[in-house]
């Protein structure tokens, strides 16, 4: 049945940069608020105050089920959201790159100390090795979520130096699990790509009319 969705970009994003797939799931039938936030510049608890009055304020209706789809820090605020602010329609969550497990390229900028320049609020979200007291915003997954990770990095010098596992330029795949998960989907994209192409958005609008992804059909 299709429902409301809550829309989030990542970090250092626009919600301009999901507005195709926005439109995609409104052609599905689906209410979308397209939220933009500023990742950089904002703590958490900011960001969190502020999606809450843009998701009260919206016009998503409340007899349908509300749905969350996040891409990449976009799907850690939806974890720290919903523990702090969890609707009692929620429908079904997706993540898209989402560094559940924190990123290398985080953790880079840590070790050569250029995290207050490039990550700056951001930083103690989407490193590896999070204080406790940062992993106890998320709370624990108990609902419908899927997750779609990607593994076909953009050409790059730095990626295919740091990372030693499959990845989409940014994030491990491994990066990407997280307890509790419904689904989880590997598909070739890349990083910032995925939210613009048609597989993605199809396996979105899927999983959230299903609570599973779409897998071929085994042969007989």
């Amino acid at each position: 049945m299709p429902g409301g969705v809550v829309l989030l970009h990542g970090f250092g994003g626009h919600s301009v940069q999901t507005a195709l797939l926005a439109r995609r799931l409104r052609h599905a039938g689906h209410t979308v608020a397209n939220i933009g936030y500023p990742s950089w510049r904002w703590p958490i608890d900011r960001v969190l105050d502020h999606l809450h009055r843009r998701i009260t304020a919206s016009s998503l209706d409340a007899g349908r089920p509300l749905h969350f789809i996040g891409h990449s820090m976009g799907g850690l605020l939806l974890r720290a959201y919903l523990a702090r602010h969890r609707p009692t329609n929620l429908g079904r969550v997706v993540m898209l790159g989402t560094p559940n497990g924190g990123s290398e390229l985080a953790d880079l900028a840590y070790r050569l100390r250029l995290h207050p320049l490039i990550l700056n609020q951001a930083g103690g979200l989407l490193r590896t090795q999070r204080e406790a007291a940062v992993e106890a915003l998320f709370g624990q997954v108990d609902y419908p979520l899927g997750i779609i990770a990607g593994n076909r990095p953009l050409p790059g010098f730095l990626p295919d130096l740091l990372f030693r596992a499959p990845h989409d330029g940014k994030v491990s795949v491994a990066a990407t699990h997280l307890a509790g998960q419904t689904d989880h989907l590997v598909l070739p994209v890349a990083h910032t790509a995925m939210i613009y192409t048609r597989p993605v958005a199809d396996q979105v609008i899927h999983f959230l009319g299903h609570g599973h992804f779409r897998r071929p059909m085994p042969e007989r």
